[in-house]
């Protein structure tokens, strides 16, 4: 008040412990907040786990003639149209929808989560929905949990096939690529030449906003382009000749846009007269690259073969010539210097390559995974030289196999015996050999798929290692049979396993396991003679469960 008003009163007690409480949890240290209550259940979740009295139970089991995909406790069969949860200990269907036509098939999907502490335009912003591009380039919004469709956008006409679904930034940038453009074999033969490989477009997601649509042409990035793709913030195009190229995405949106449109806005375009993202028109192409762009980075790798990960930032690639196969170049990308130990060679002799790649935990690591060998390598400065780094081996995981050298004995006629050595291959499906390694994040175990396949039965187990030392933690055996020749996925998602098996003739299998600890079941997790199994049938689909 003016004039000499009162004194300010002094602070409340226990003011000071709440300014202190405020600060902290500006900095994500309150301890009752939501954040911290979710990591101290996944801190529990982890010790259940991987207690000894915890099993994992095959609860059921479906087929399918059609390909069969997962996602956050859904599983989608029949190309989308059916969604069963996961999560119950039977089957429990979320929607079936009836049969689409070939004209409505759905090519990729992602899934569509609500960004945290975001105002949305929409109630169904909220809950987790499924994009999904059709055969007839329509991009559609579904709801993950009903099916129904929430948007519509309509992409482009004939004269390009979108394909491919994909992340600029997770969960934020979306990029649609369409299929390699190709010329009619008649327009070939007349010598007609095609520039336009491929098309681009760029959506911002929840709410879904359209960015642009650009061309991919040869005038502009070389007559060797055979591939291109988009990945934080990164146009990455792949050369024939083992190339690879890195420009500046975003700088490329910004320079060469003509013009920004809205979706179900009216527009007047080229001549062109219609709304944004409604048929017939689909969406305008609003960037038009009149000239490269400025070179970021490039290199030449085996197959095209490119990561960037580590810090400081490094980079992985192969030799790029044939002989060099499963050697692995690890060098800076600041001055392309070749790291101290930076050649990682197995020597393997195996009919599949081992493979390599940056740790997905962000600490820098990278994982390179053999037949019977896995090693966690980082980087670290070398002593006495700061601006050097060398690739050191963090942990090993290796698997659990005879020696691999074979005797076999003859006897000639004259009643020699005679002992012939050979080699067994390194991922000999006799031998305990490593298929899978993967990452969950949420609990921070790694884990692993070791097979072992003598005559038409094979055996595989899951692994939960420490992420950070290697340490076996917990071995679930998989009931089912595991022939090395199919194709096979398994996903480990909290107190989840999902093994999806390819067959032959497009003959598709998906097994659920599910975390249960009740001891006195144990001989049921371990064996099908010990368990009745049962066959219901639920929106016309077969399913077999305990």
């Amino acid at each position: 008040r003016a004039g000499g008003g009162r004194r300010a009163a002094s602070r409340a007690p226990g003011a000071h412990n709440i300014c202190c409480l405020l600060t902290r949890r500006a900095h994500g240290f309150y301890a009752r907040d939501a954040g911290v209550a979710h990591r101290k259940n996944l801190g529990l979740l982890r010790k259940i786990i991987c207690q000894e009295s915890t099993k994992f139970k095959n609860v059921w089991t479906t087929h399918s003639a059609s390909p069969i995909a997962y996602e956050r406790g859904r599983i989608y069969l029949d190309n989308y149209q059916c969604c069963i949860s996961s999560i119950a200990q039977e089957p429990r269907i979320l929607y079936q929808k009836p049969k689409c036509s070939k004209s409505e098939k759905i090519e990729d999907a992602l899934l569509l989560e609500c960004p945290l502490g975001e105002m949305l335009p929409s109630a169904s912003d909220y809950k987790s929905s499924l994009i999904v591009l059709t055969v007839q380039n329509w991009l559609l919004r579904l709801s993950a949990d009903s099916g129904e469709i929430l948007e519509k956008i309509y992409l482009a006409g004939a004269c390009c096939k979108f394909r491919y679904l994909s992340w600029d930034t997770p969960q934020e940038i979306m990029v649609v690529k369409s299929a390699q453009n190709k010329l009619p074999a008649a327009a070939r033969q007349a010598g007609i030449q095609q520039s336009v490989l491929f098309y681009l477009a760029v959506f911002q997601v929840l709410p879904l906003s359209f960015i642009g649509m650009l061309e991919i042409n040869k005038k502009i990035f070389g007559n060797s382009v055979t591939d291109v793709a988009v990945s934080n913030g990164i146009l990455i195009v792949m050369h024939s000749m083992g190339l690879v190229r890195l420009y500046n995405f975003q700088a490329i949106l910004e320079q060469f846009m003509e013009q920004p449109f809205d979706l179900g806005h009216e527009f007047n375009w080229n001549g062109q007269v219609g709304v944004v993202g409604k048929y017939p028109f689909g969406l305008p192409y609003n960037i038009k690259i009149t000239d490269t762009p400025p070179l970021l980075f490039e290199a030449s790798s085996l197959e095209n073969a490119f990561q960037i990960g580590g810090y400081p930032w490094h980079y992985i690639i192969t030799p790029n010539k044939k002989k060099h196969k499963g050697v692995f170049h690890i060098c800076s990308l600041k001055d392309n210097a070749l790291a101290k130990n930076g050649i990682q060679d197995m020597k393997c002799c195996s009919l599949e390559p081992d493979w390599i790649y940056f740790h997905p935990d962000m600490s820098g690591r990278i994982i390179h995974v053999g037949p019977n060998l896995i090693k966690i390598l980082k980087l670290k400065e070398v002593k006495n030289n700061a601006d050097q780094v060398e690739i050191a081996e963090d942990f090993t995981i290796v698997a659990n196999r005879e020696n691999c050298v074979n005797n076999t004995v003859t006897v000639t006629a004259s009643g020699r015996v005679v002992k012939t050595r050979f080699n067994l291959l390194d991922d000999d499906p006799e031998q305990e050999t490593f298929k899978i390694v993967d990452y969950e994040d949420e609990l921070d175990l790694l884990s692993t798929v070791a097979v072992t396949q003598i005559g038409a039965d094979g055996k595989a187990h899951l692994d939960f290692h420490c992420n950070e030392h290697g340490i076996l933690l917990k071995s679930i055996p998989l009931l089912e049979s595991w022939d090395v020749t199919y194709s096979h996925e398994v996903y480990f998602d909290k107190d989840l396993v999902l093994h999806i098996e390819q067959k032959p003739n497009r003959r598709f299998s998906c097994y659920v396991y599910q975390m249960v600890c009740d001891t006195a079941k144990d001989d049921e997790c371990s064996s099908h003679e010990k368990t009745e199994r049962v066959f219901c049938k639920k929106g016309g689909r077969i399913f077999e469960y305990i």
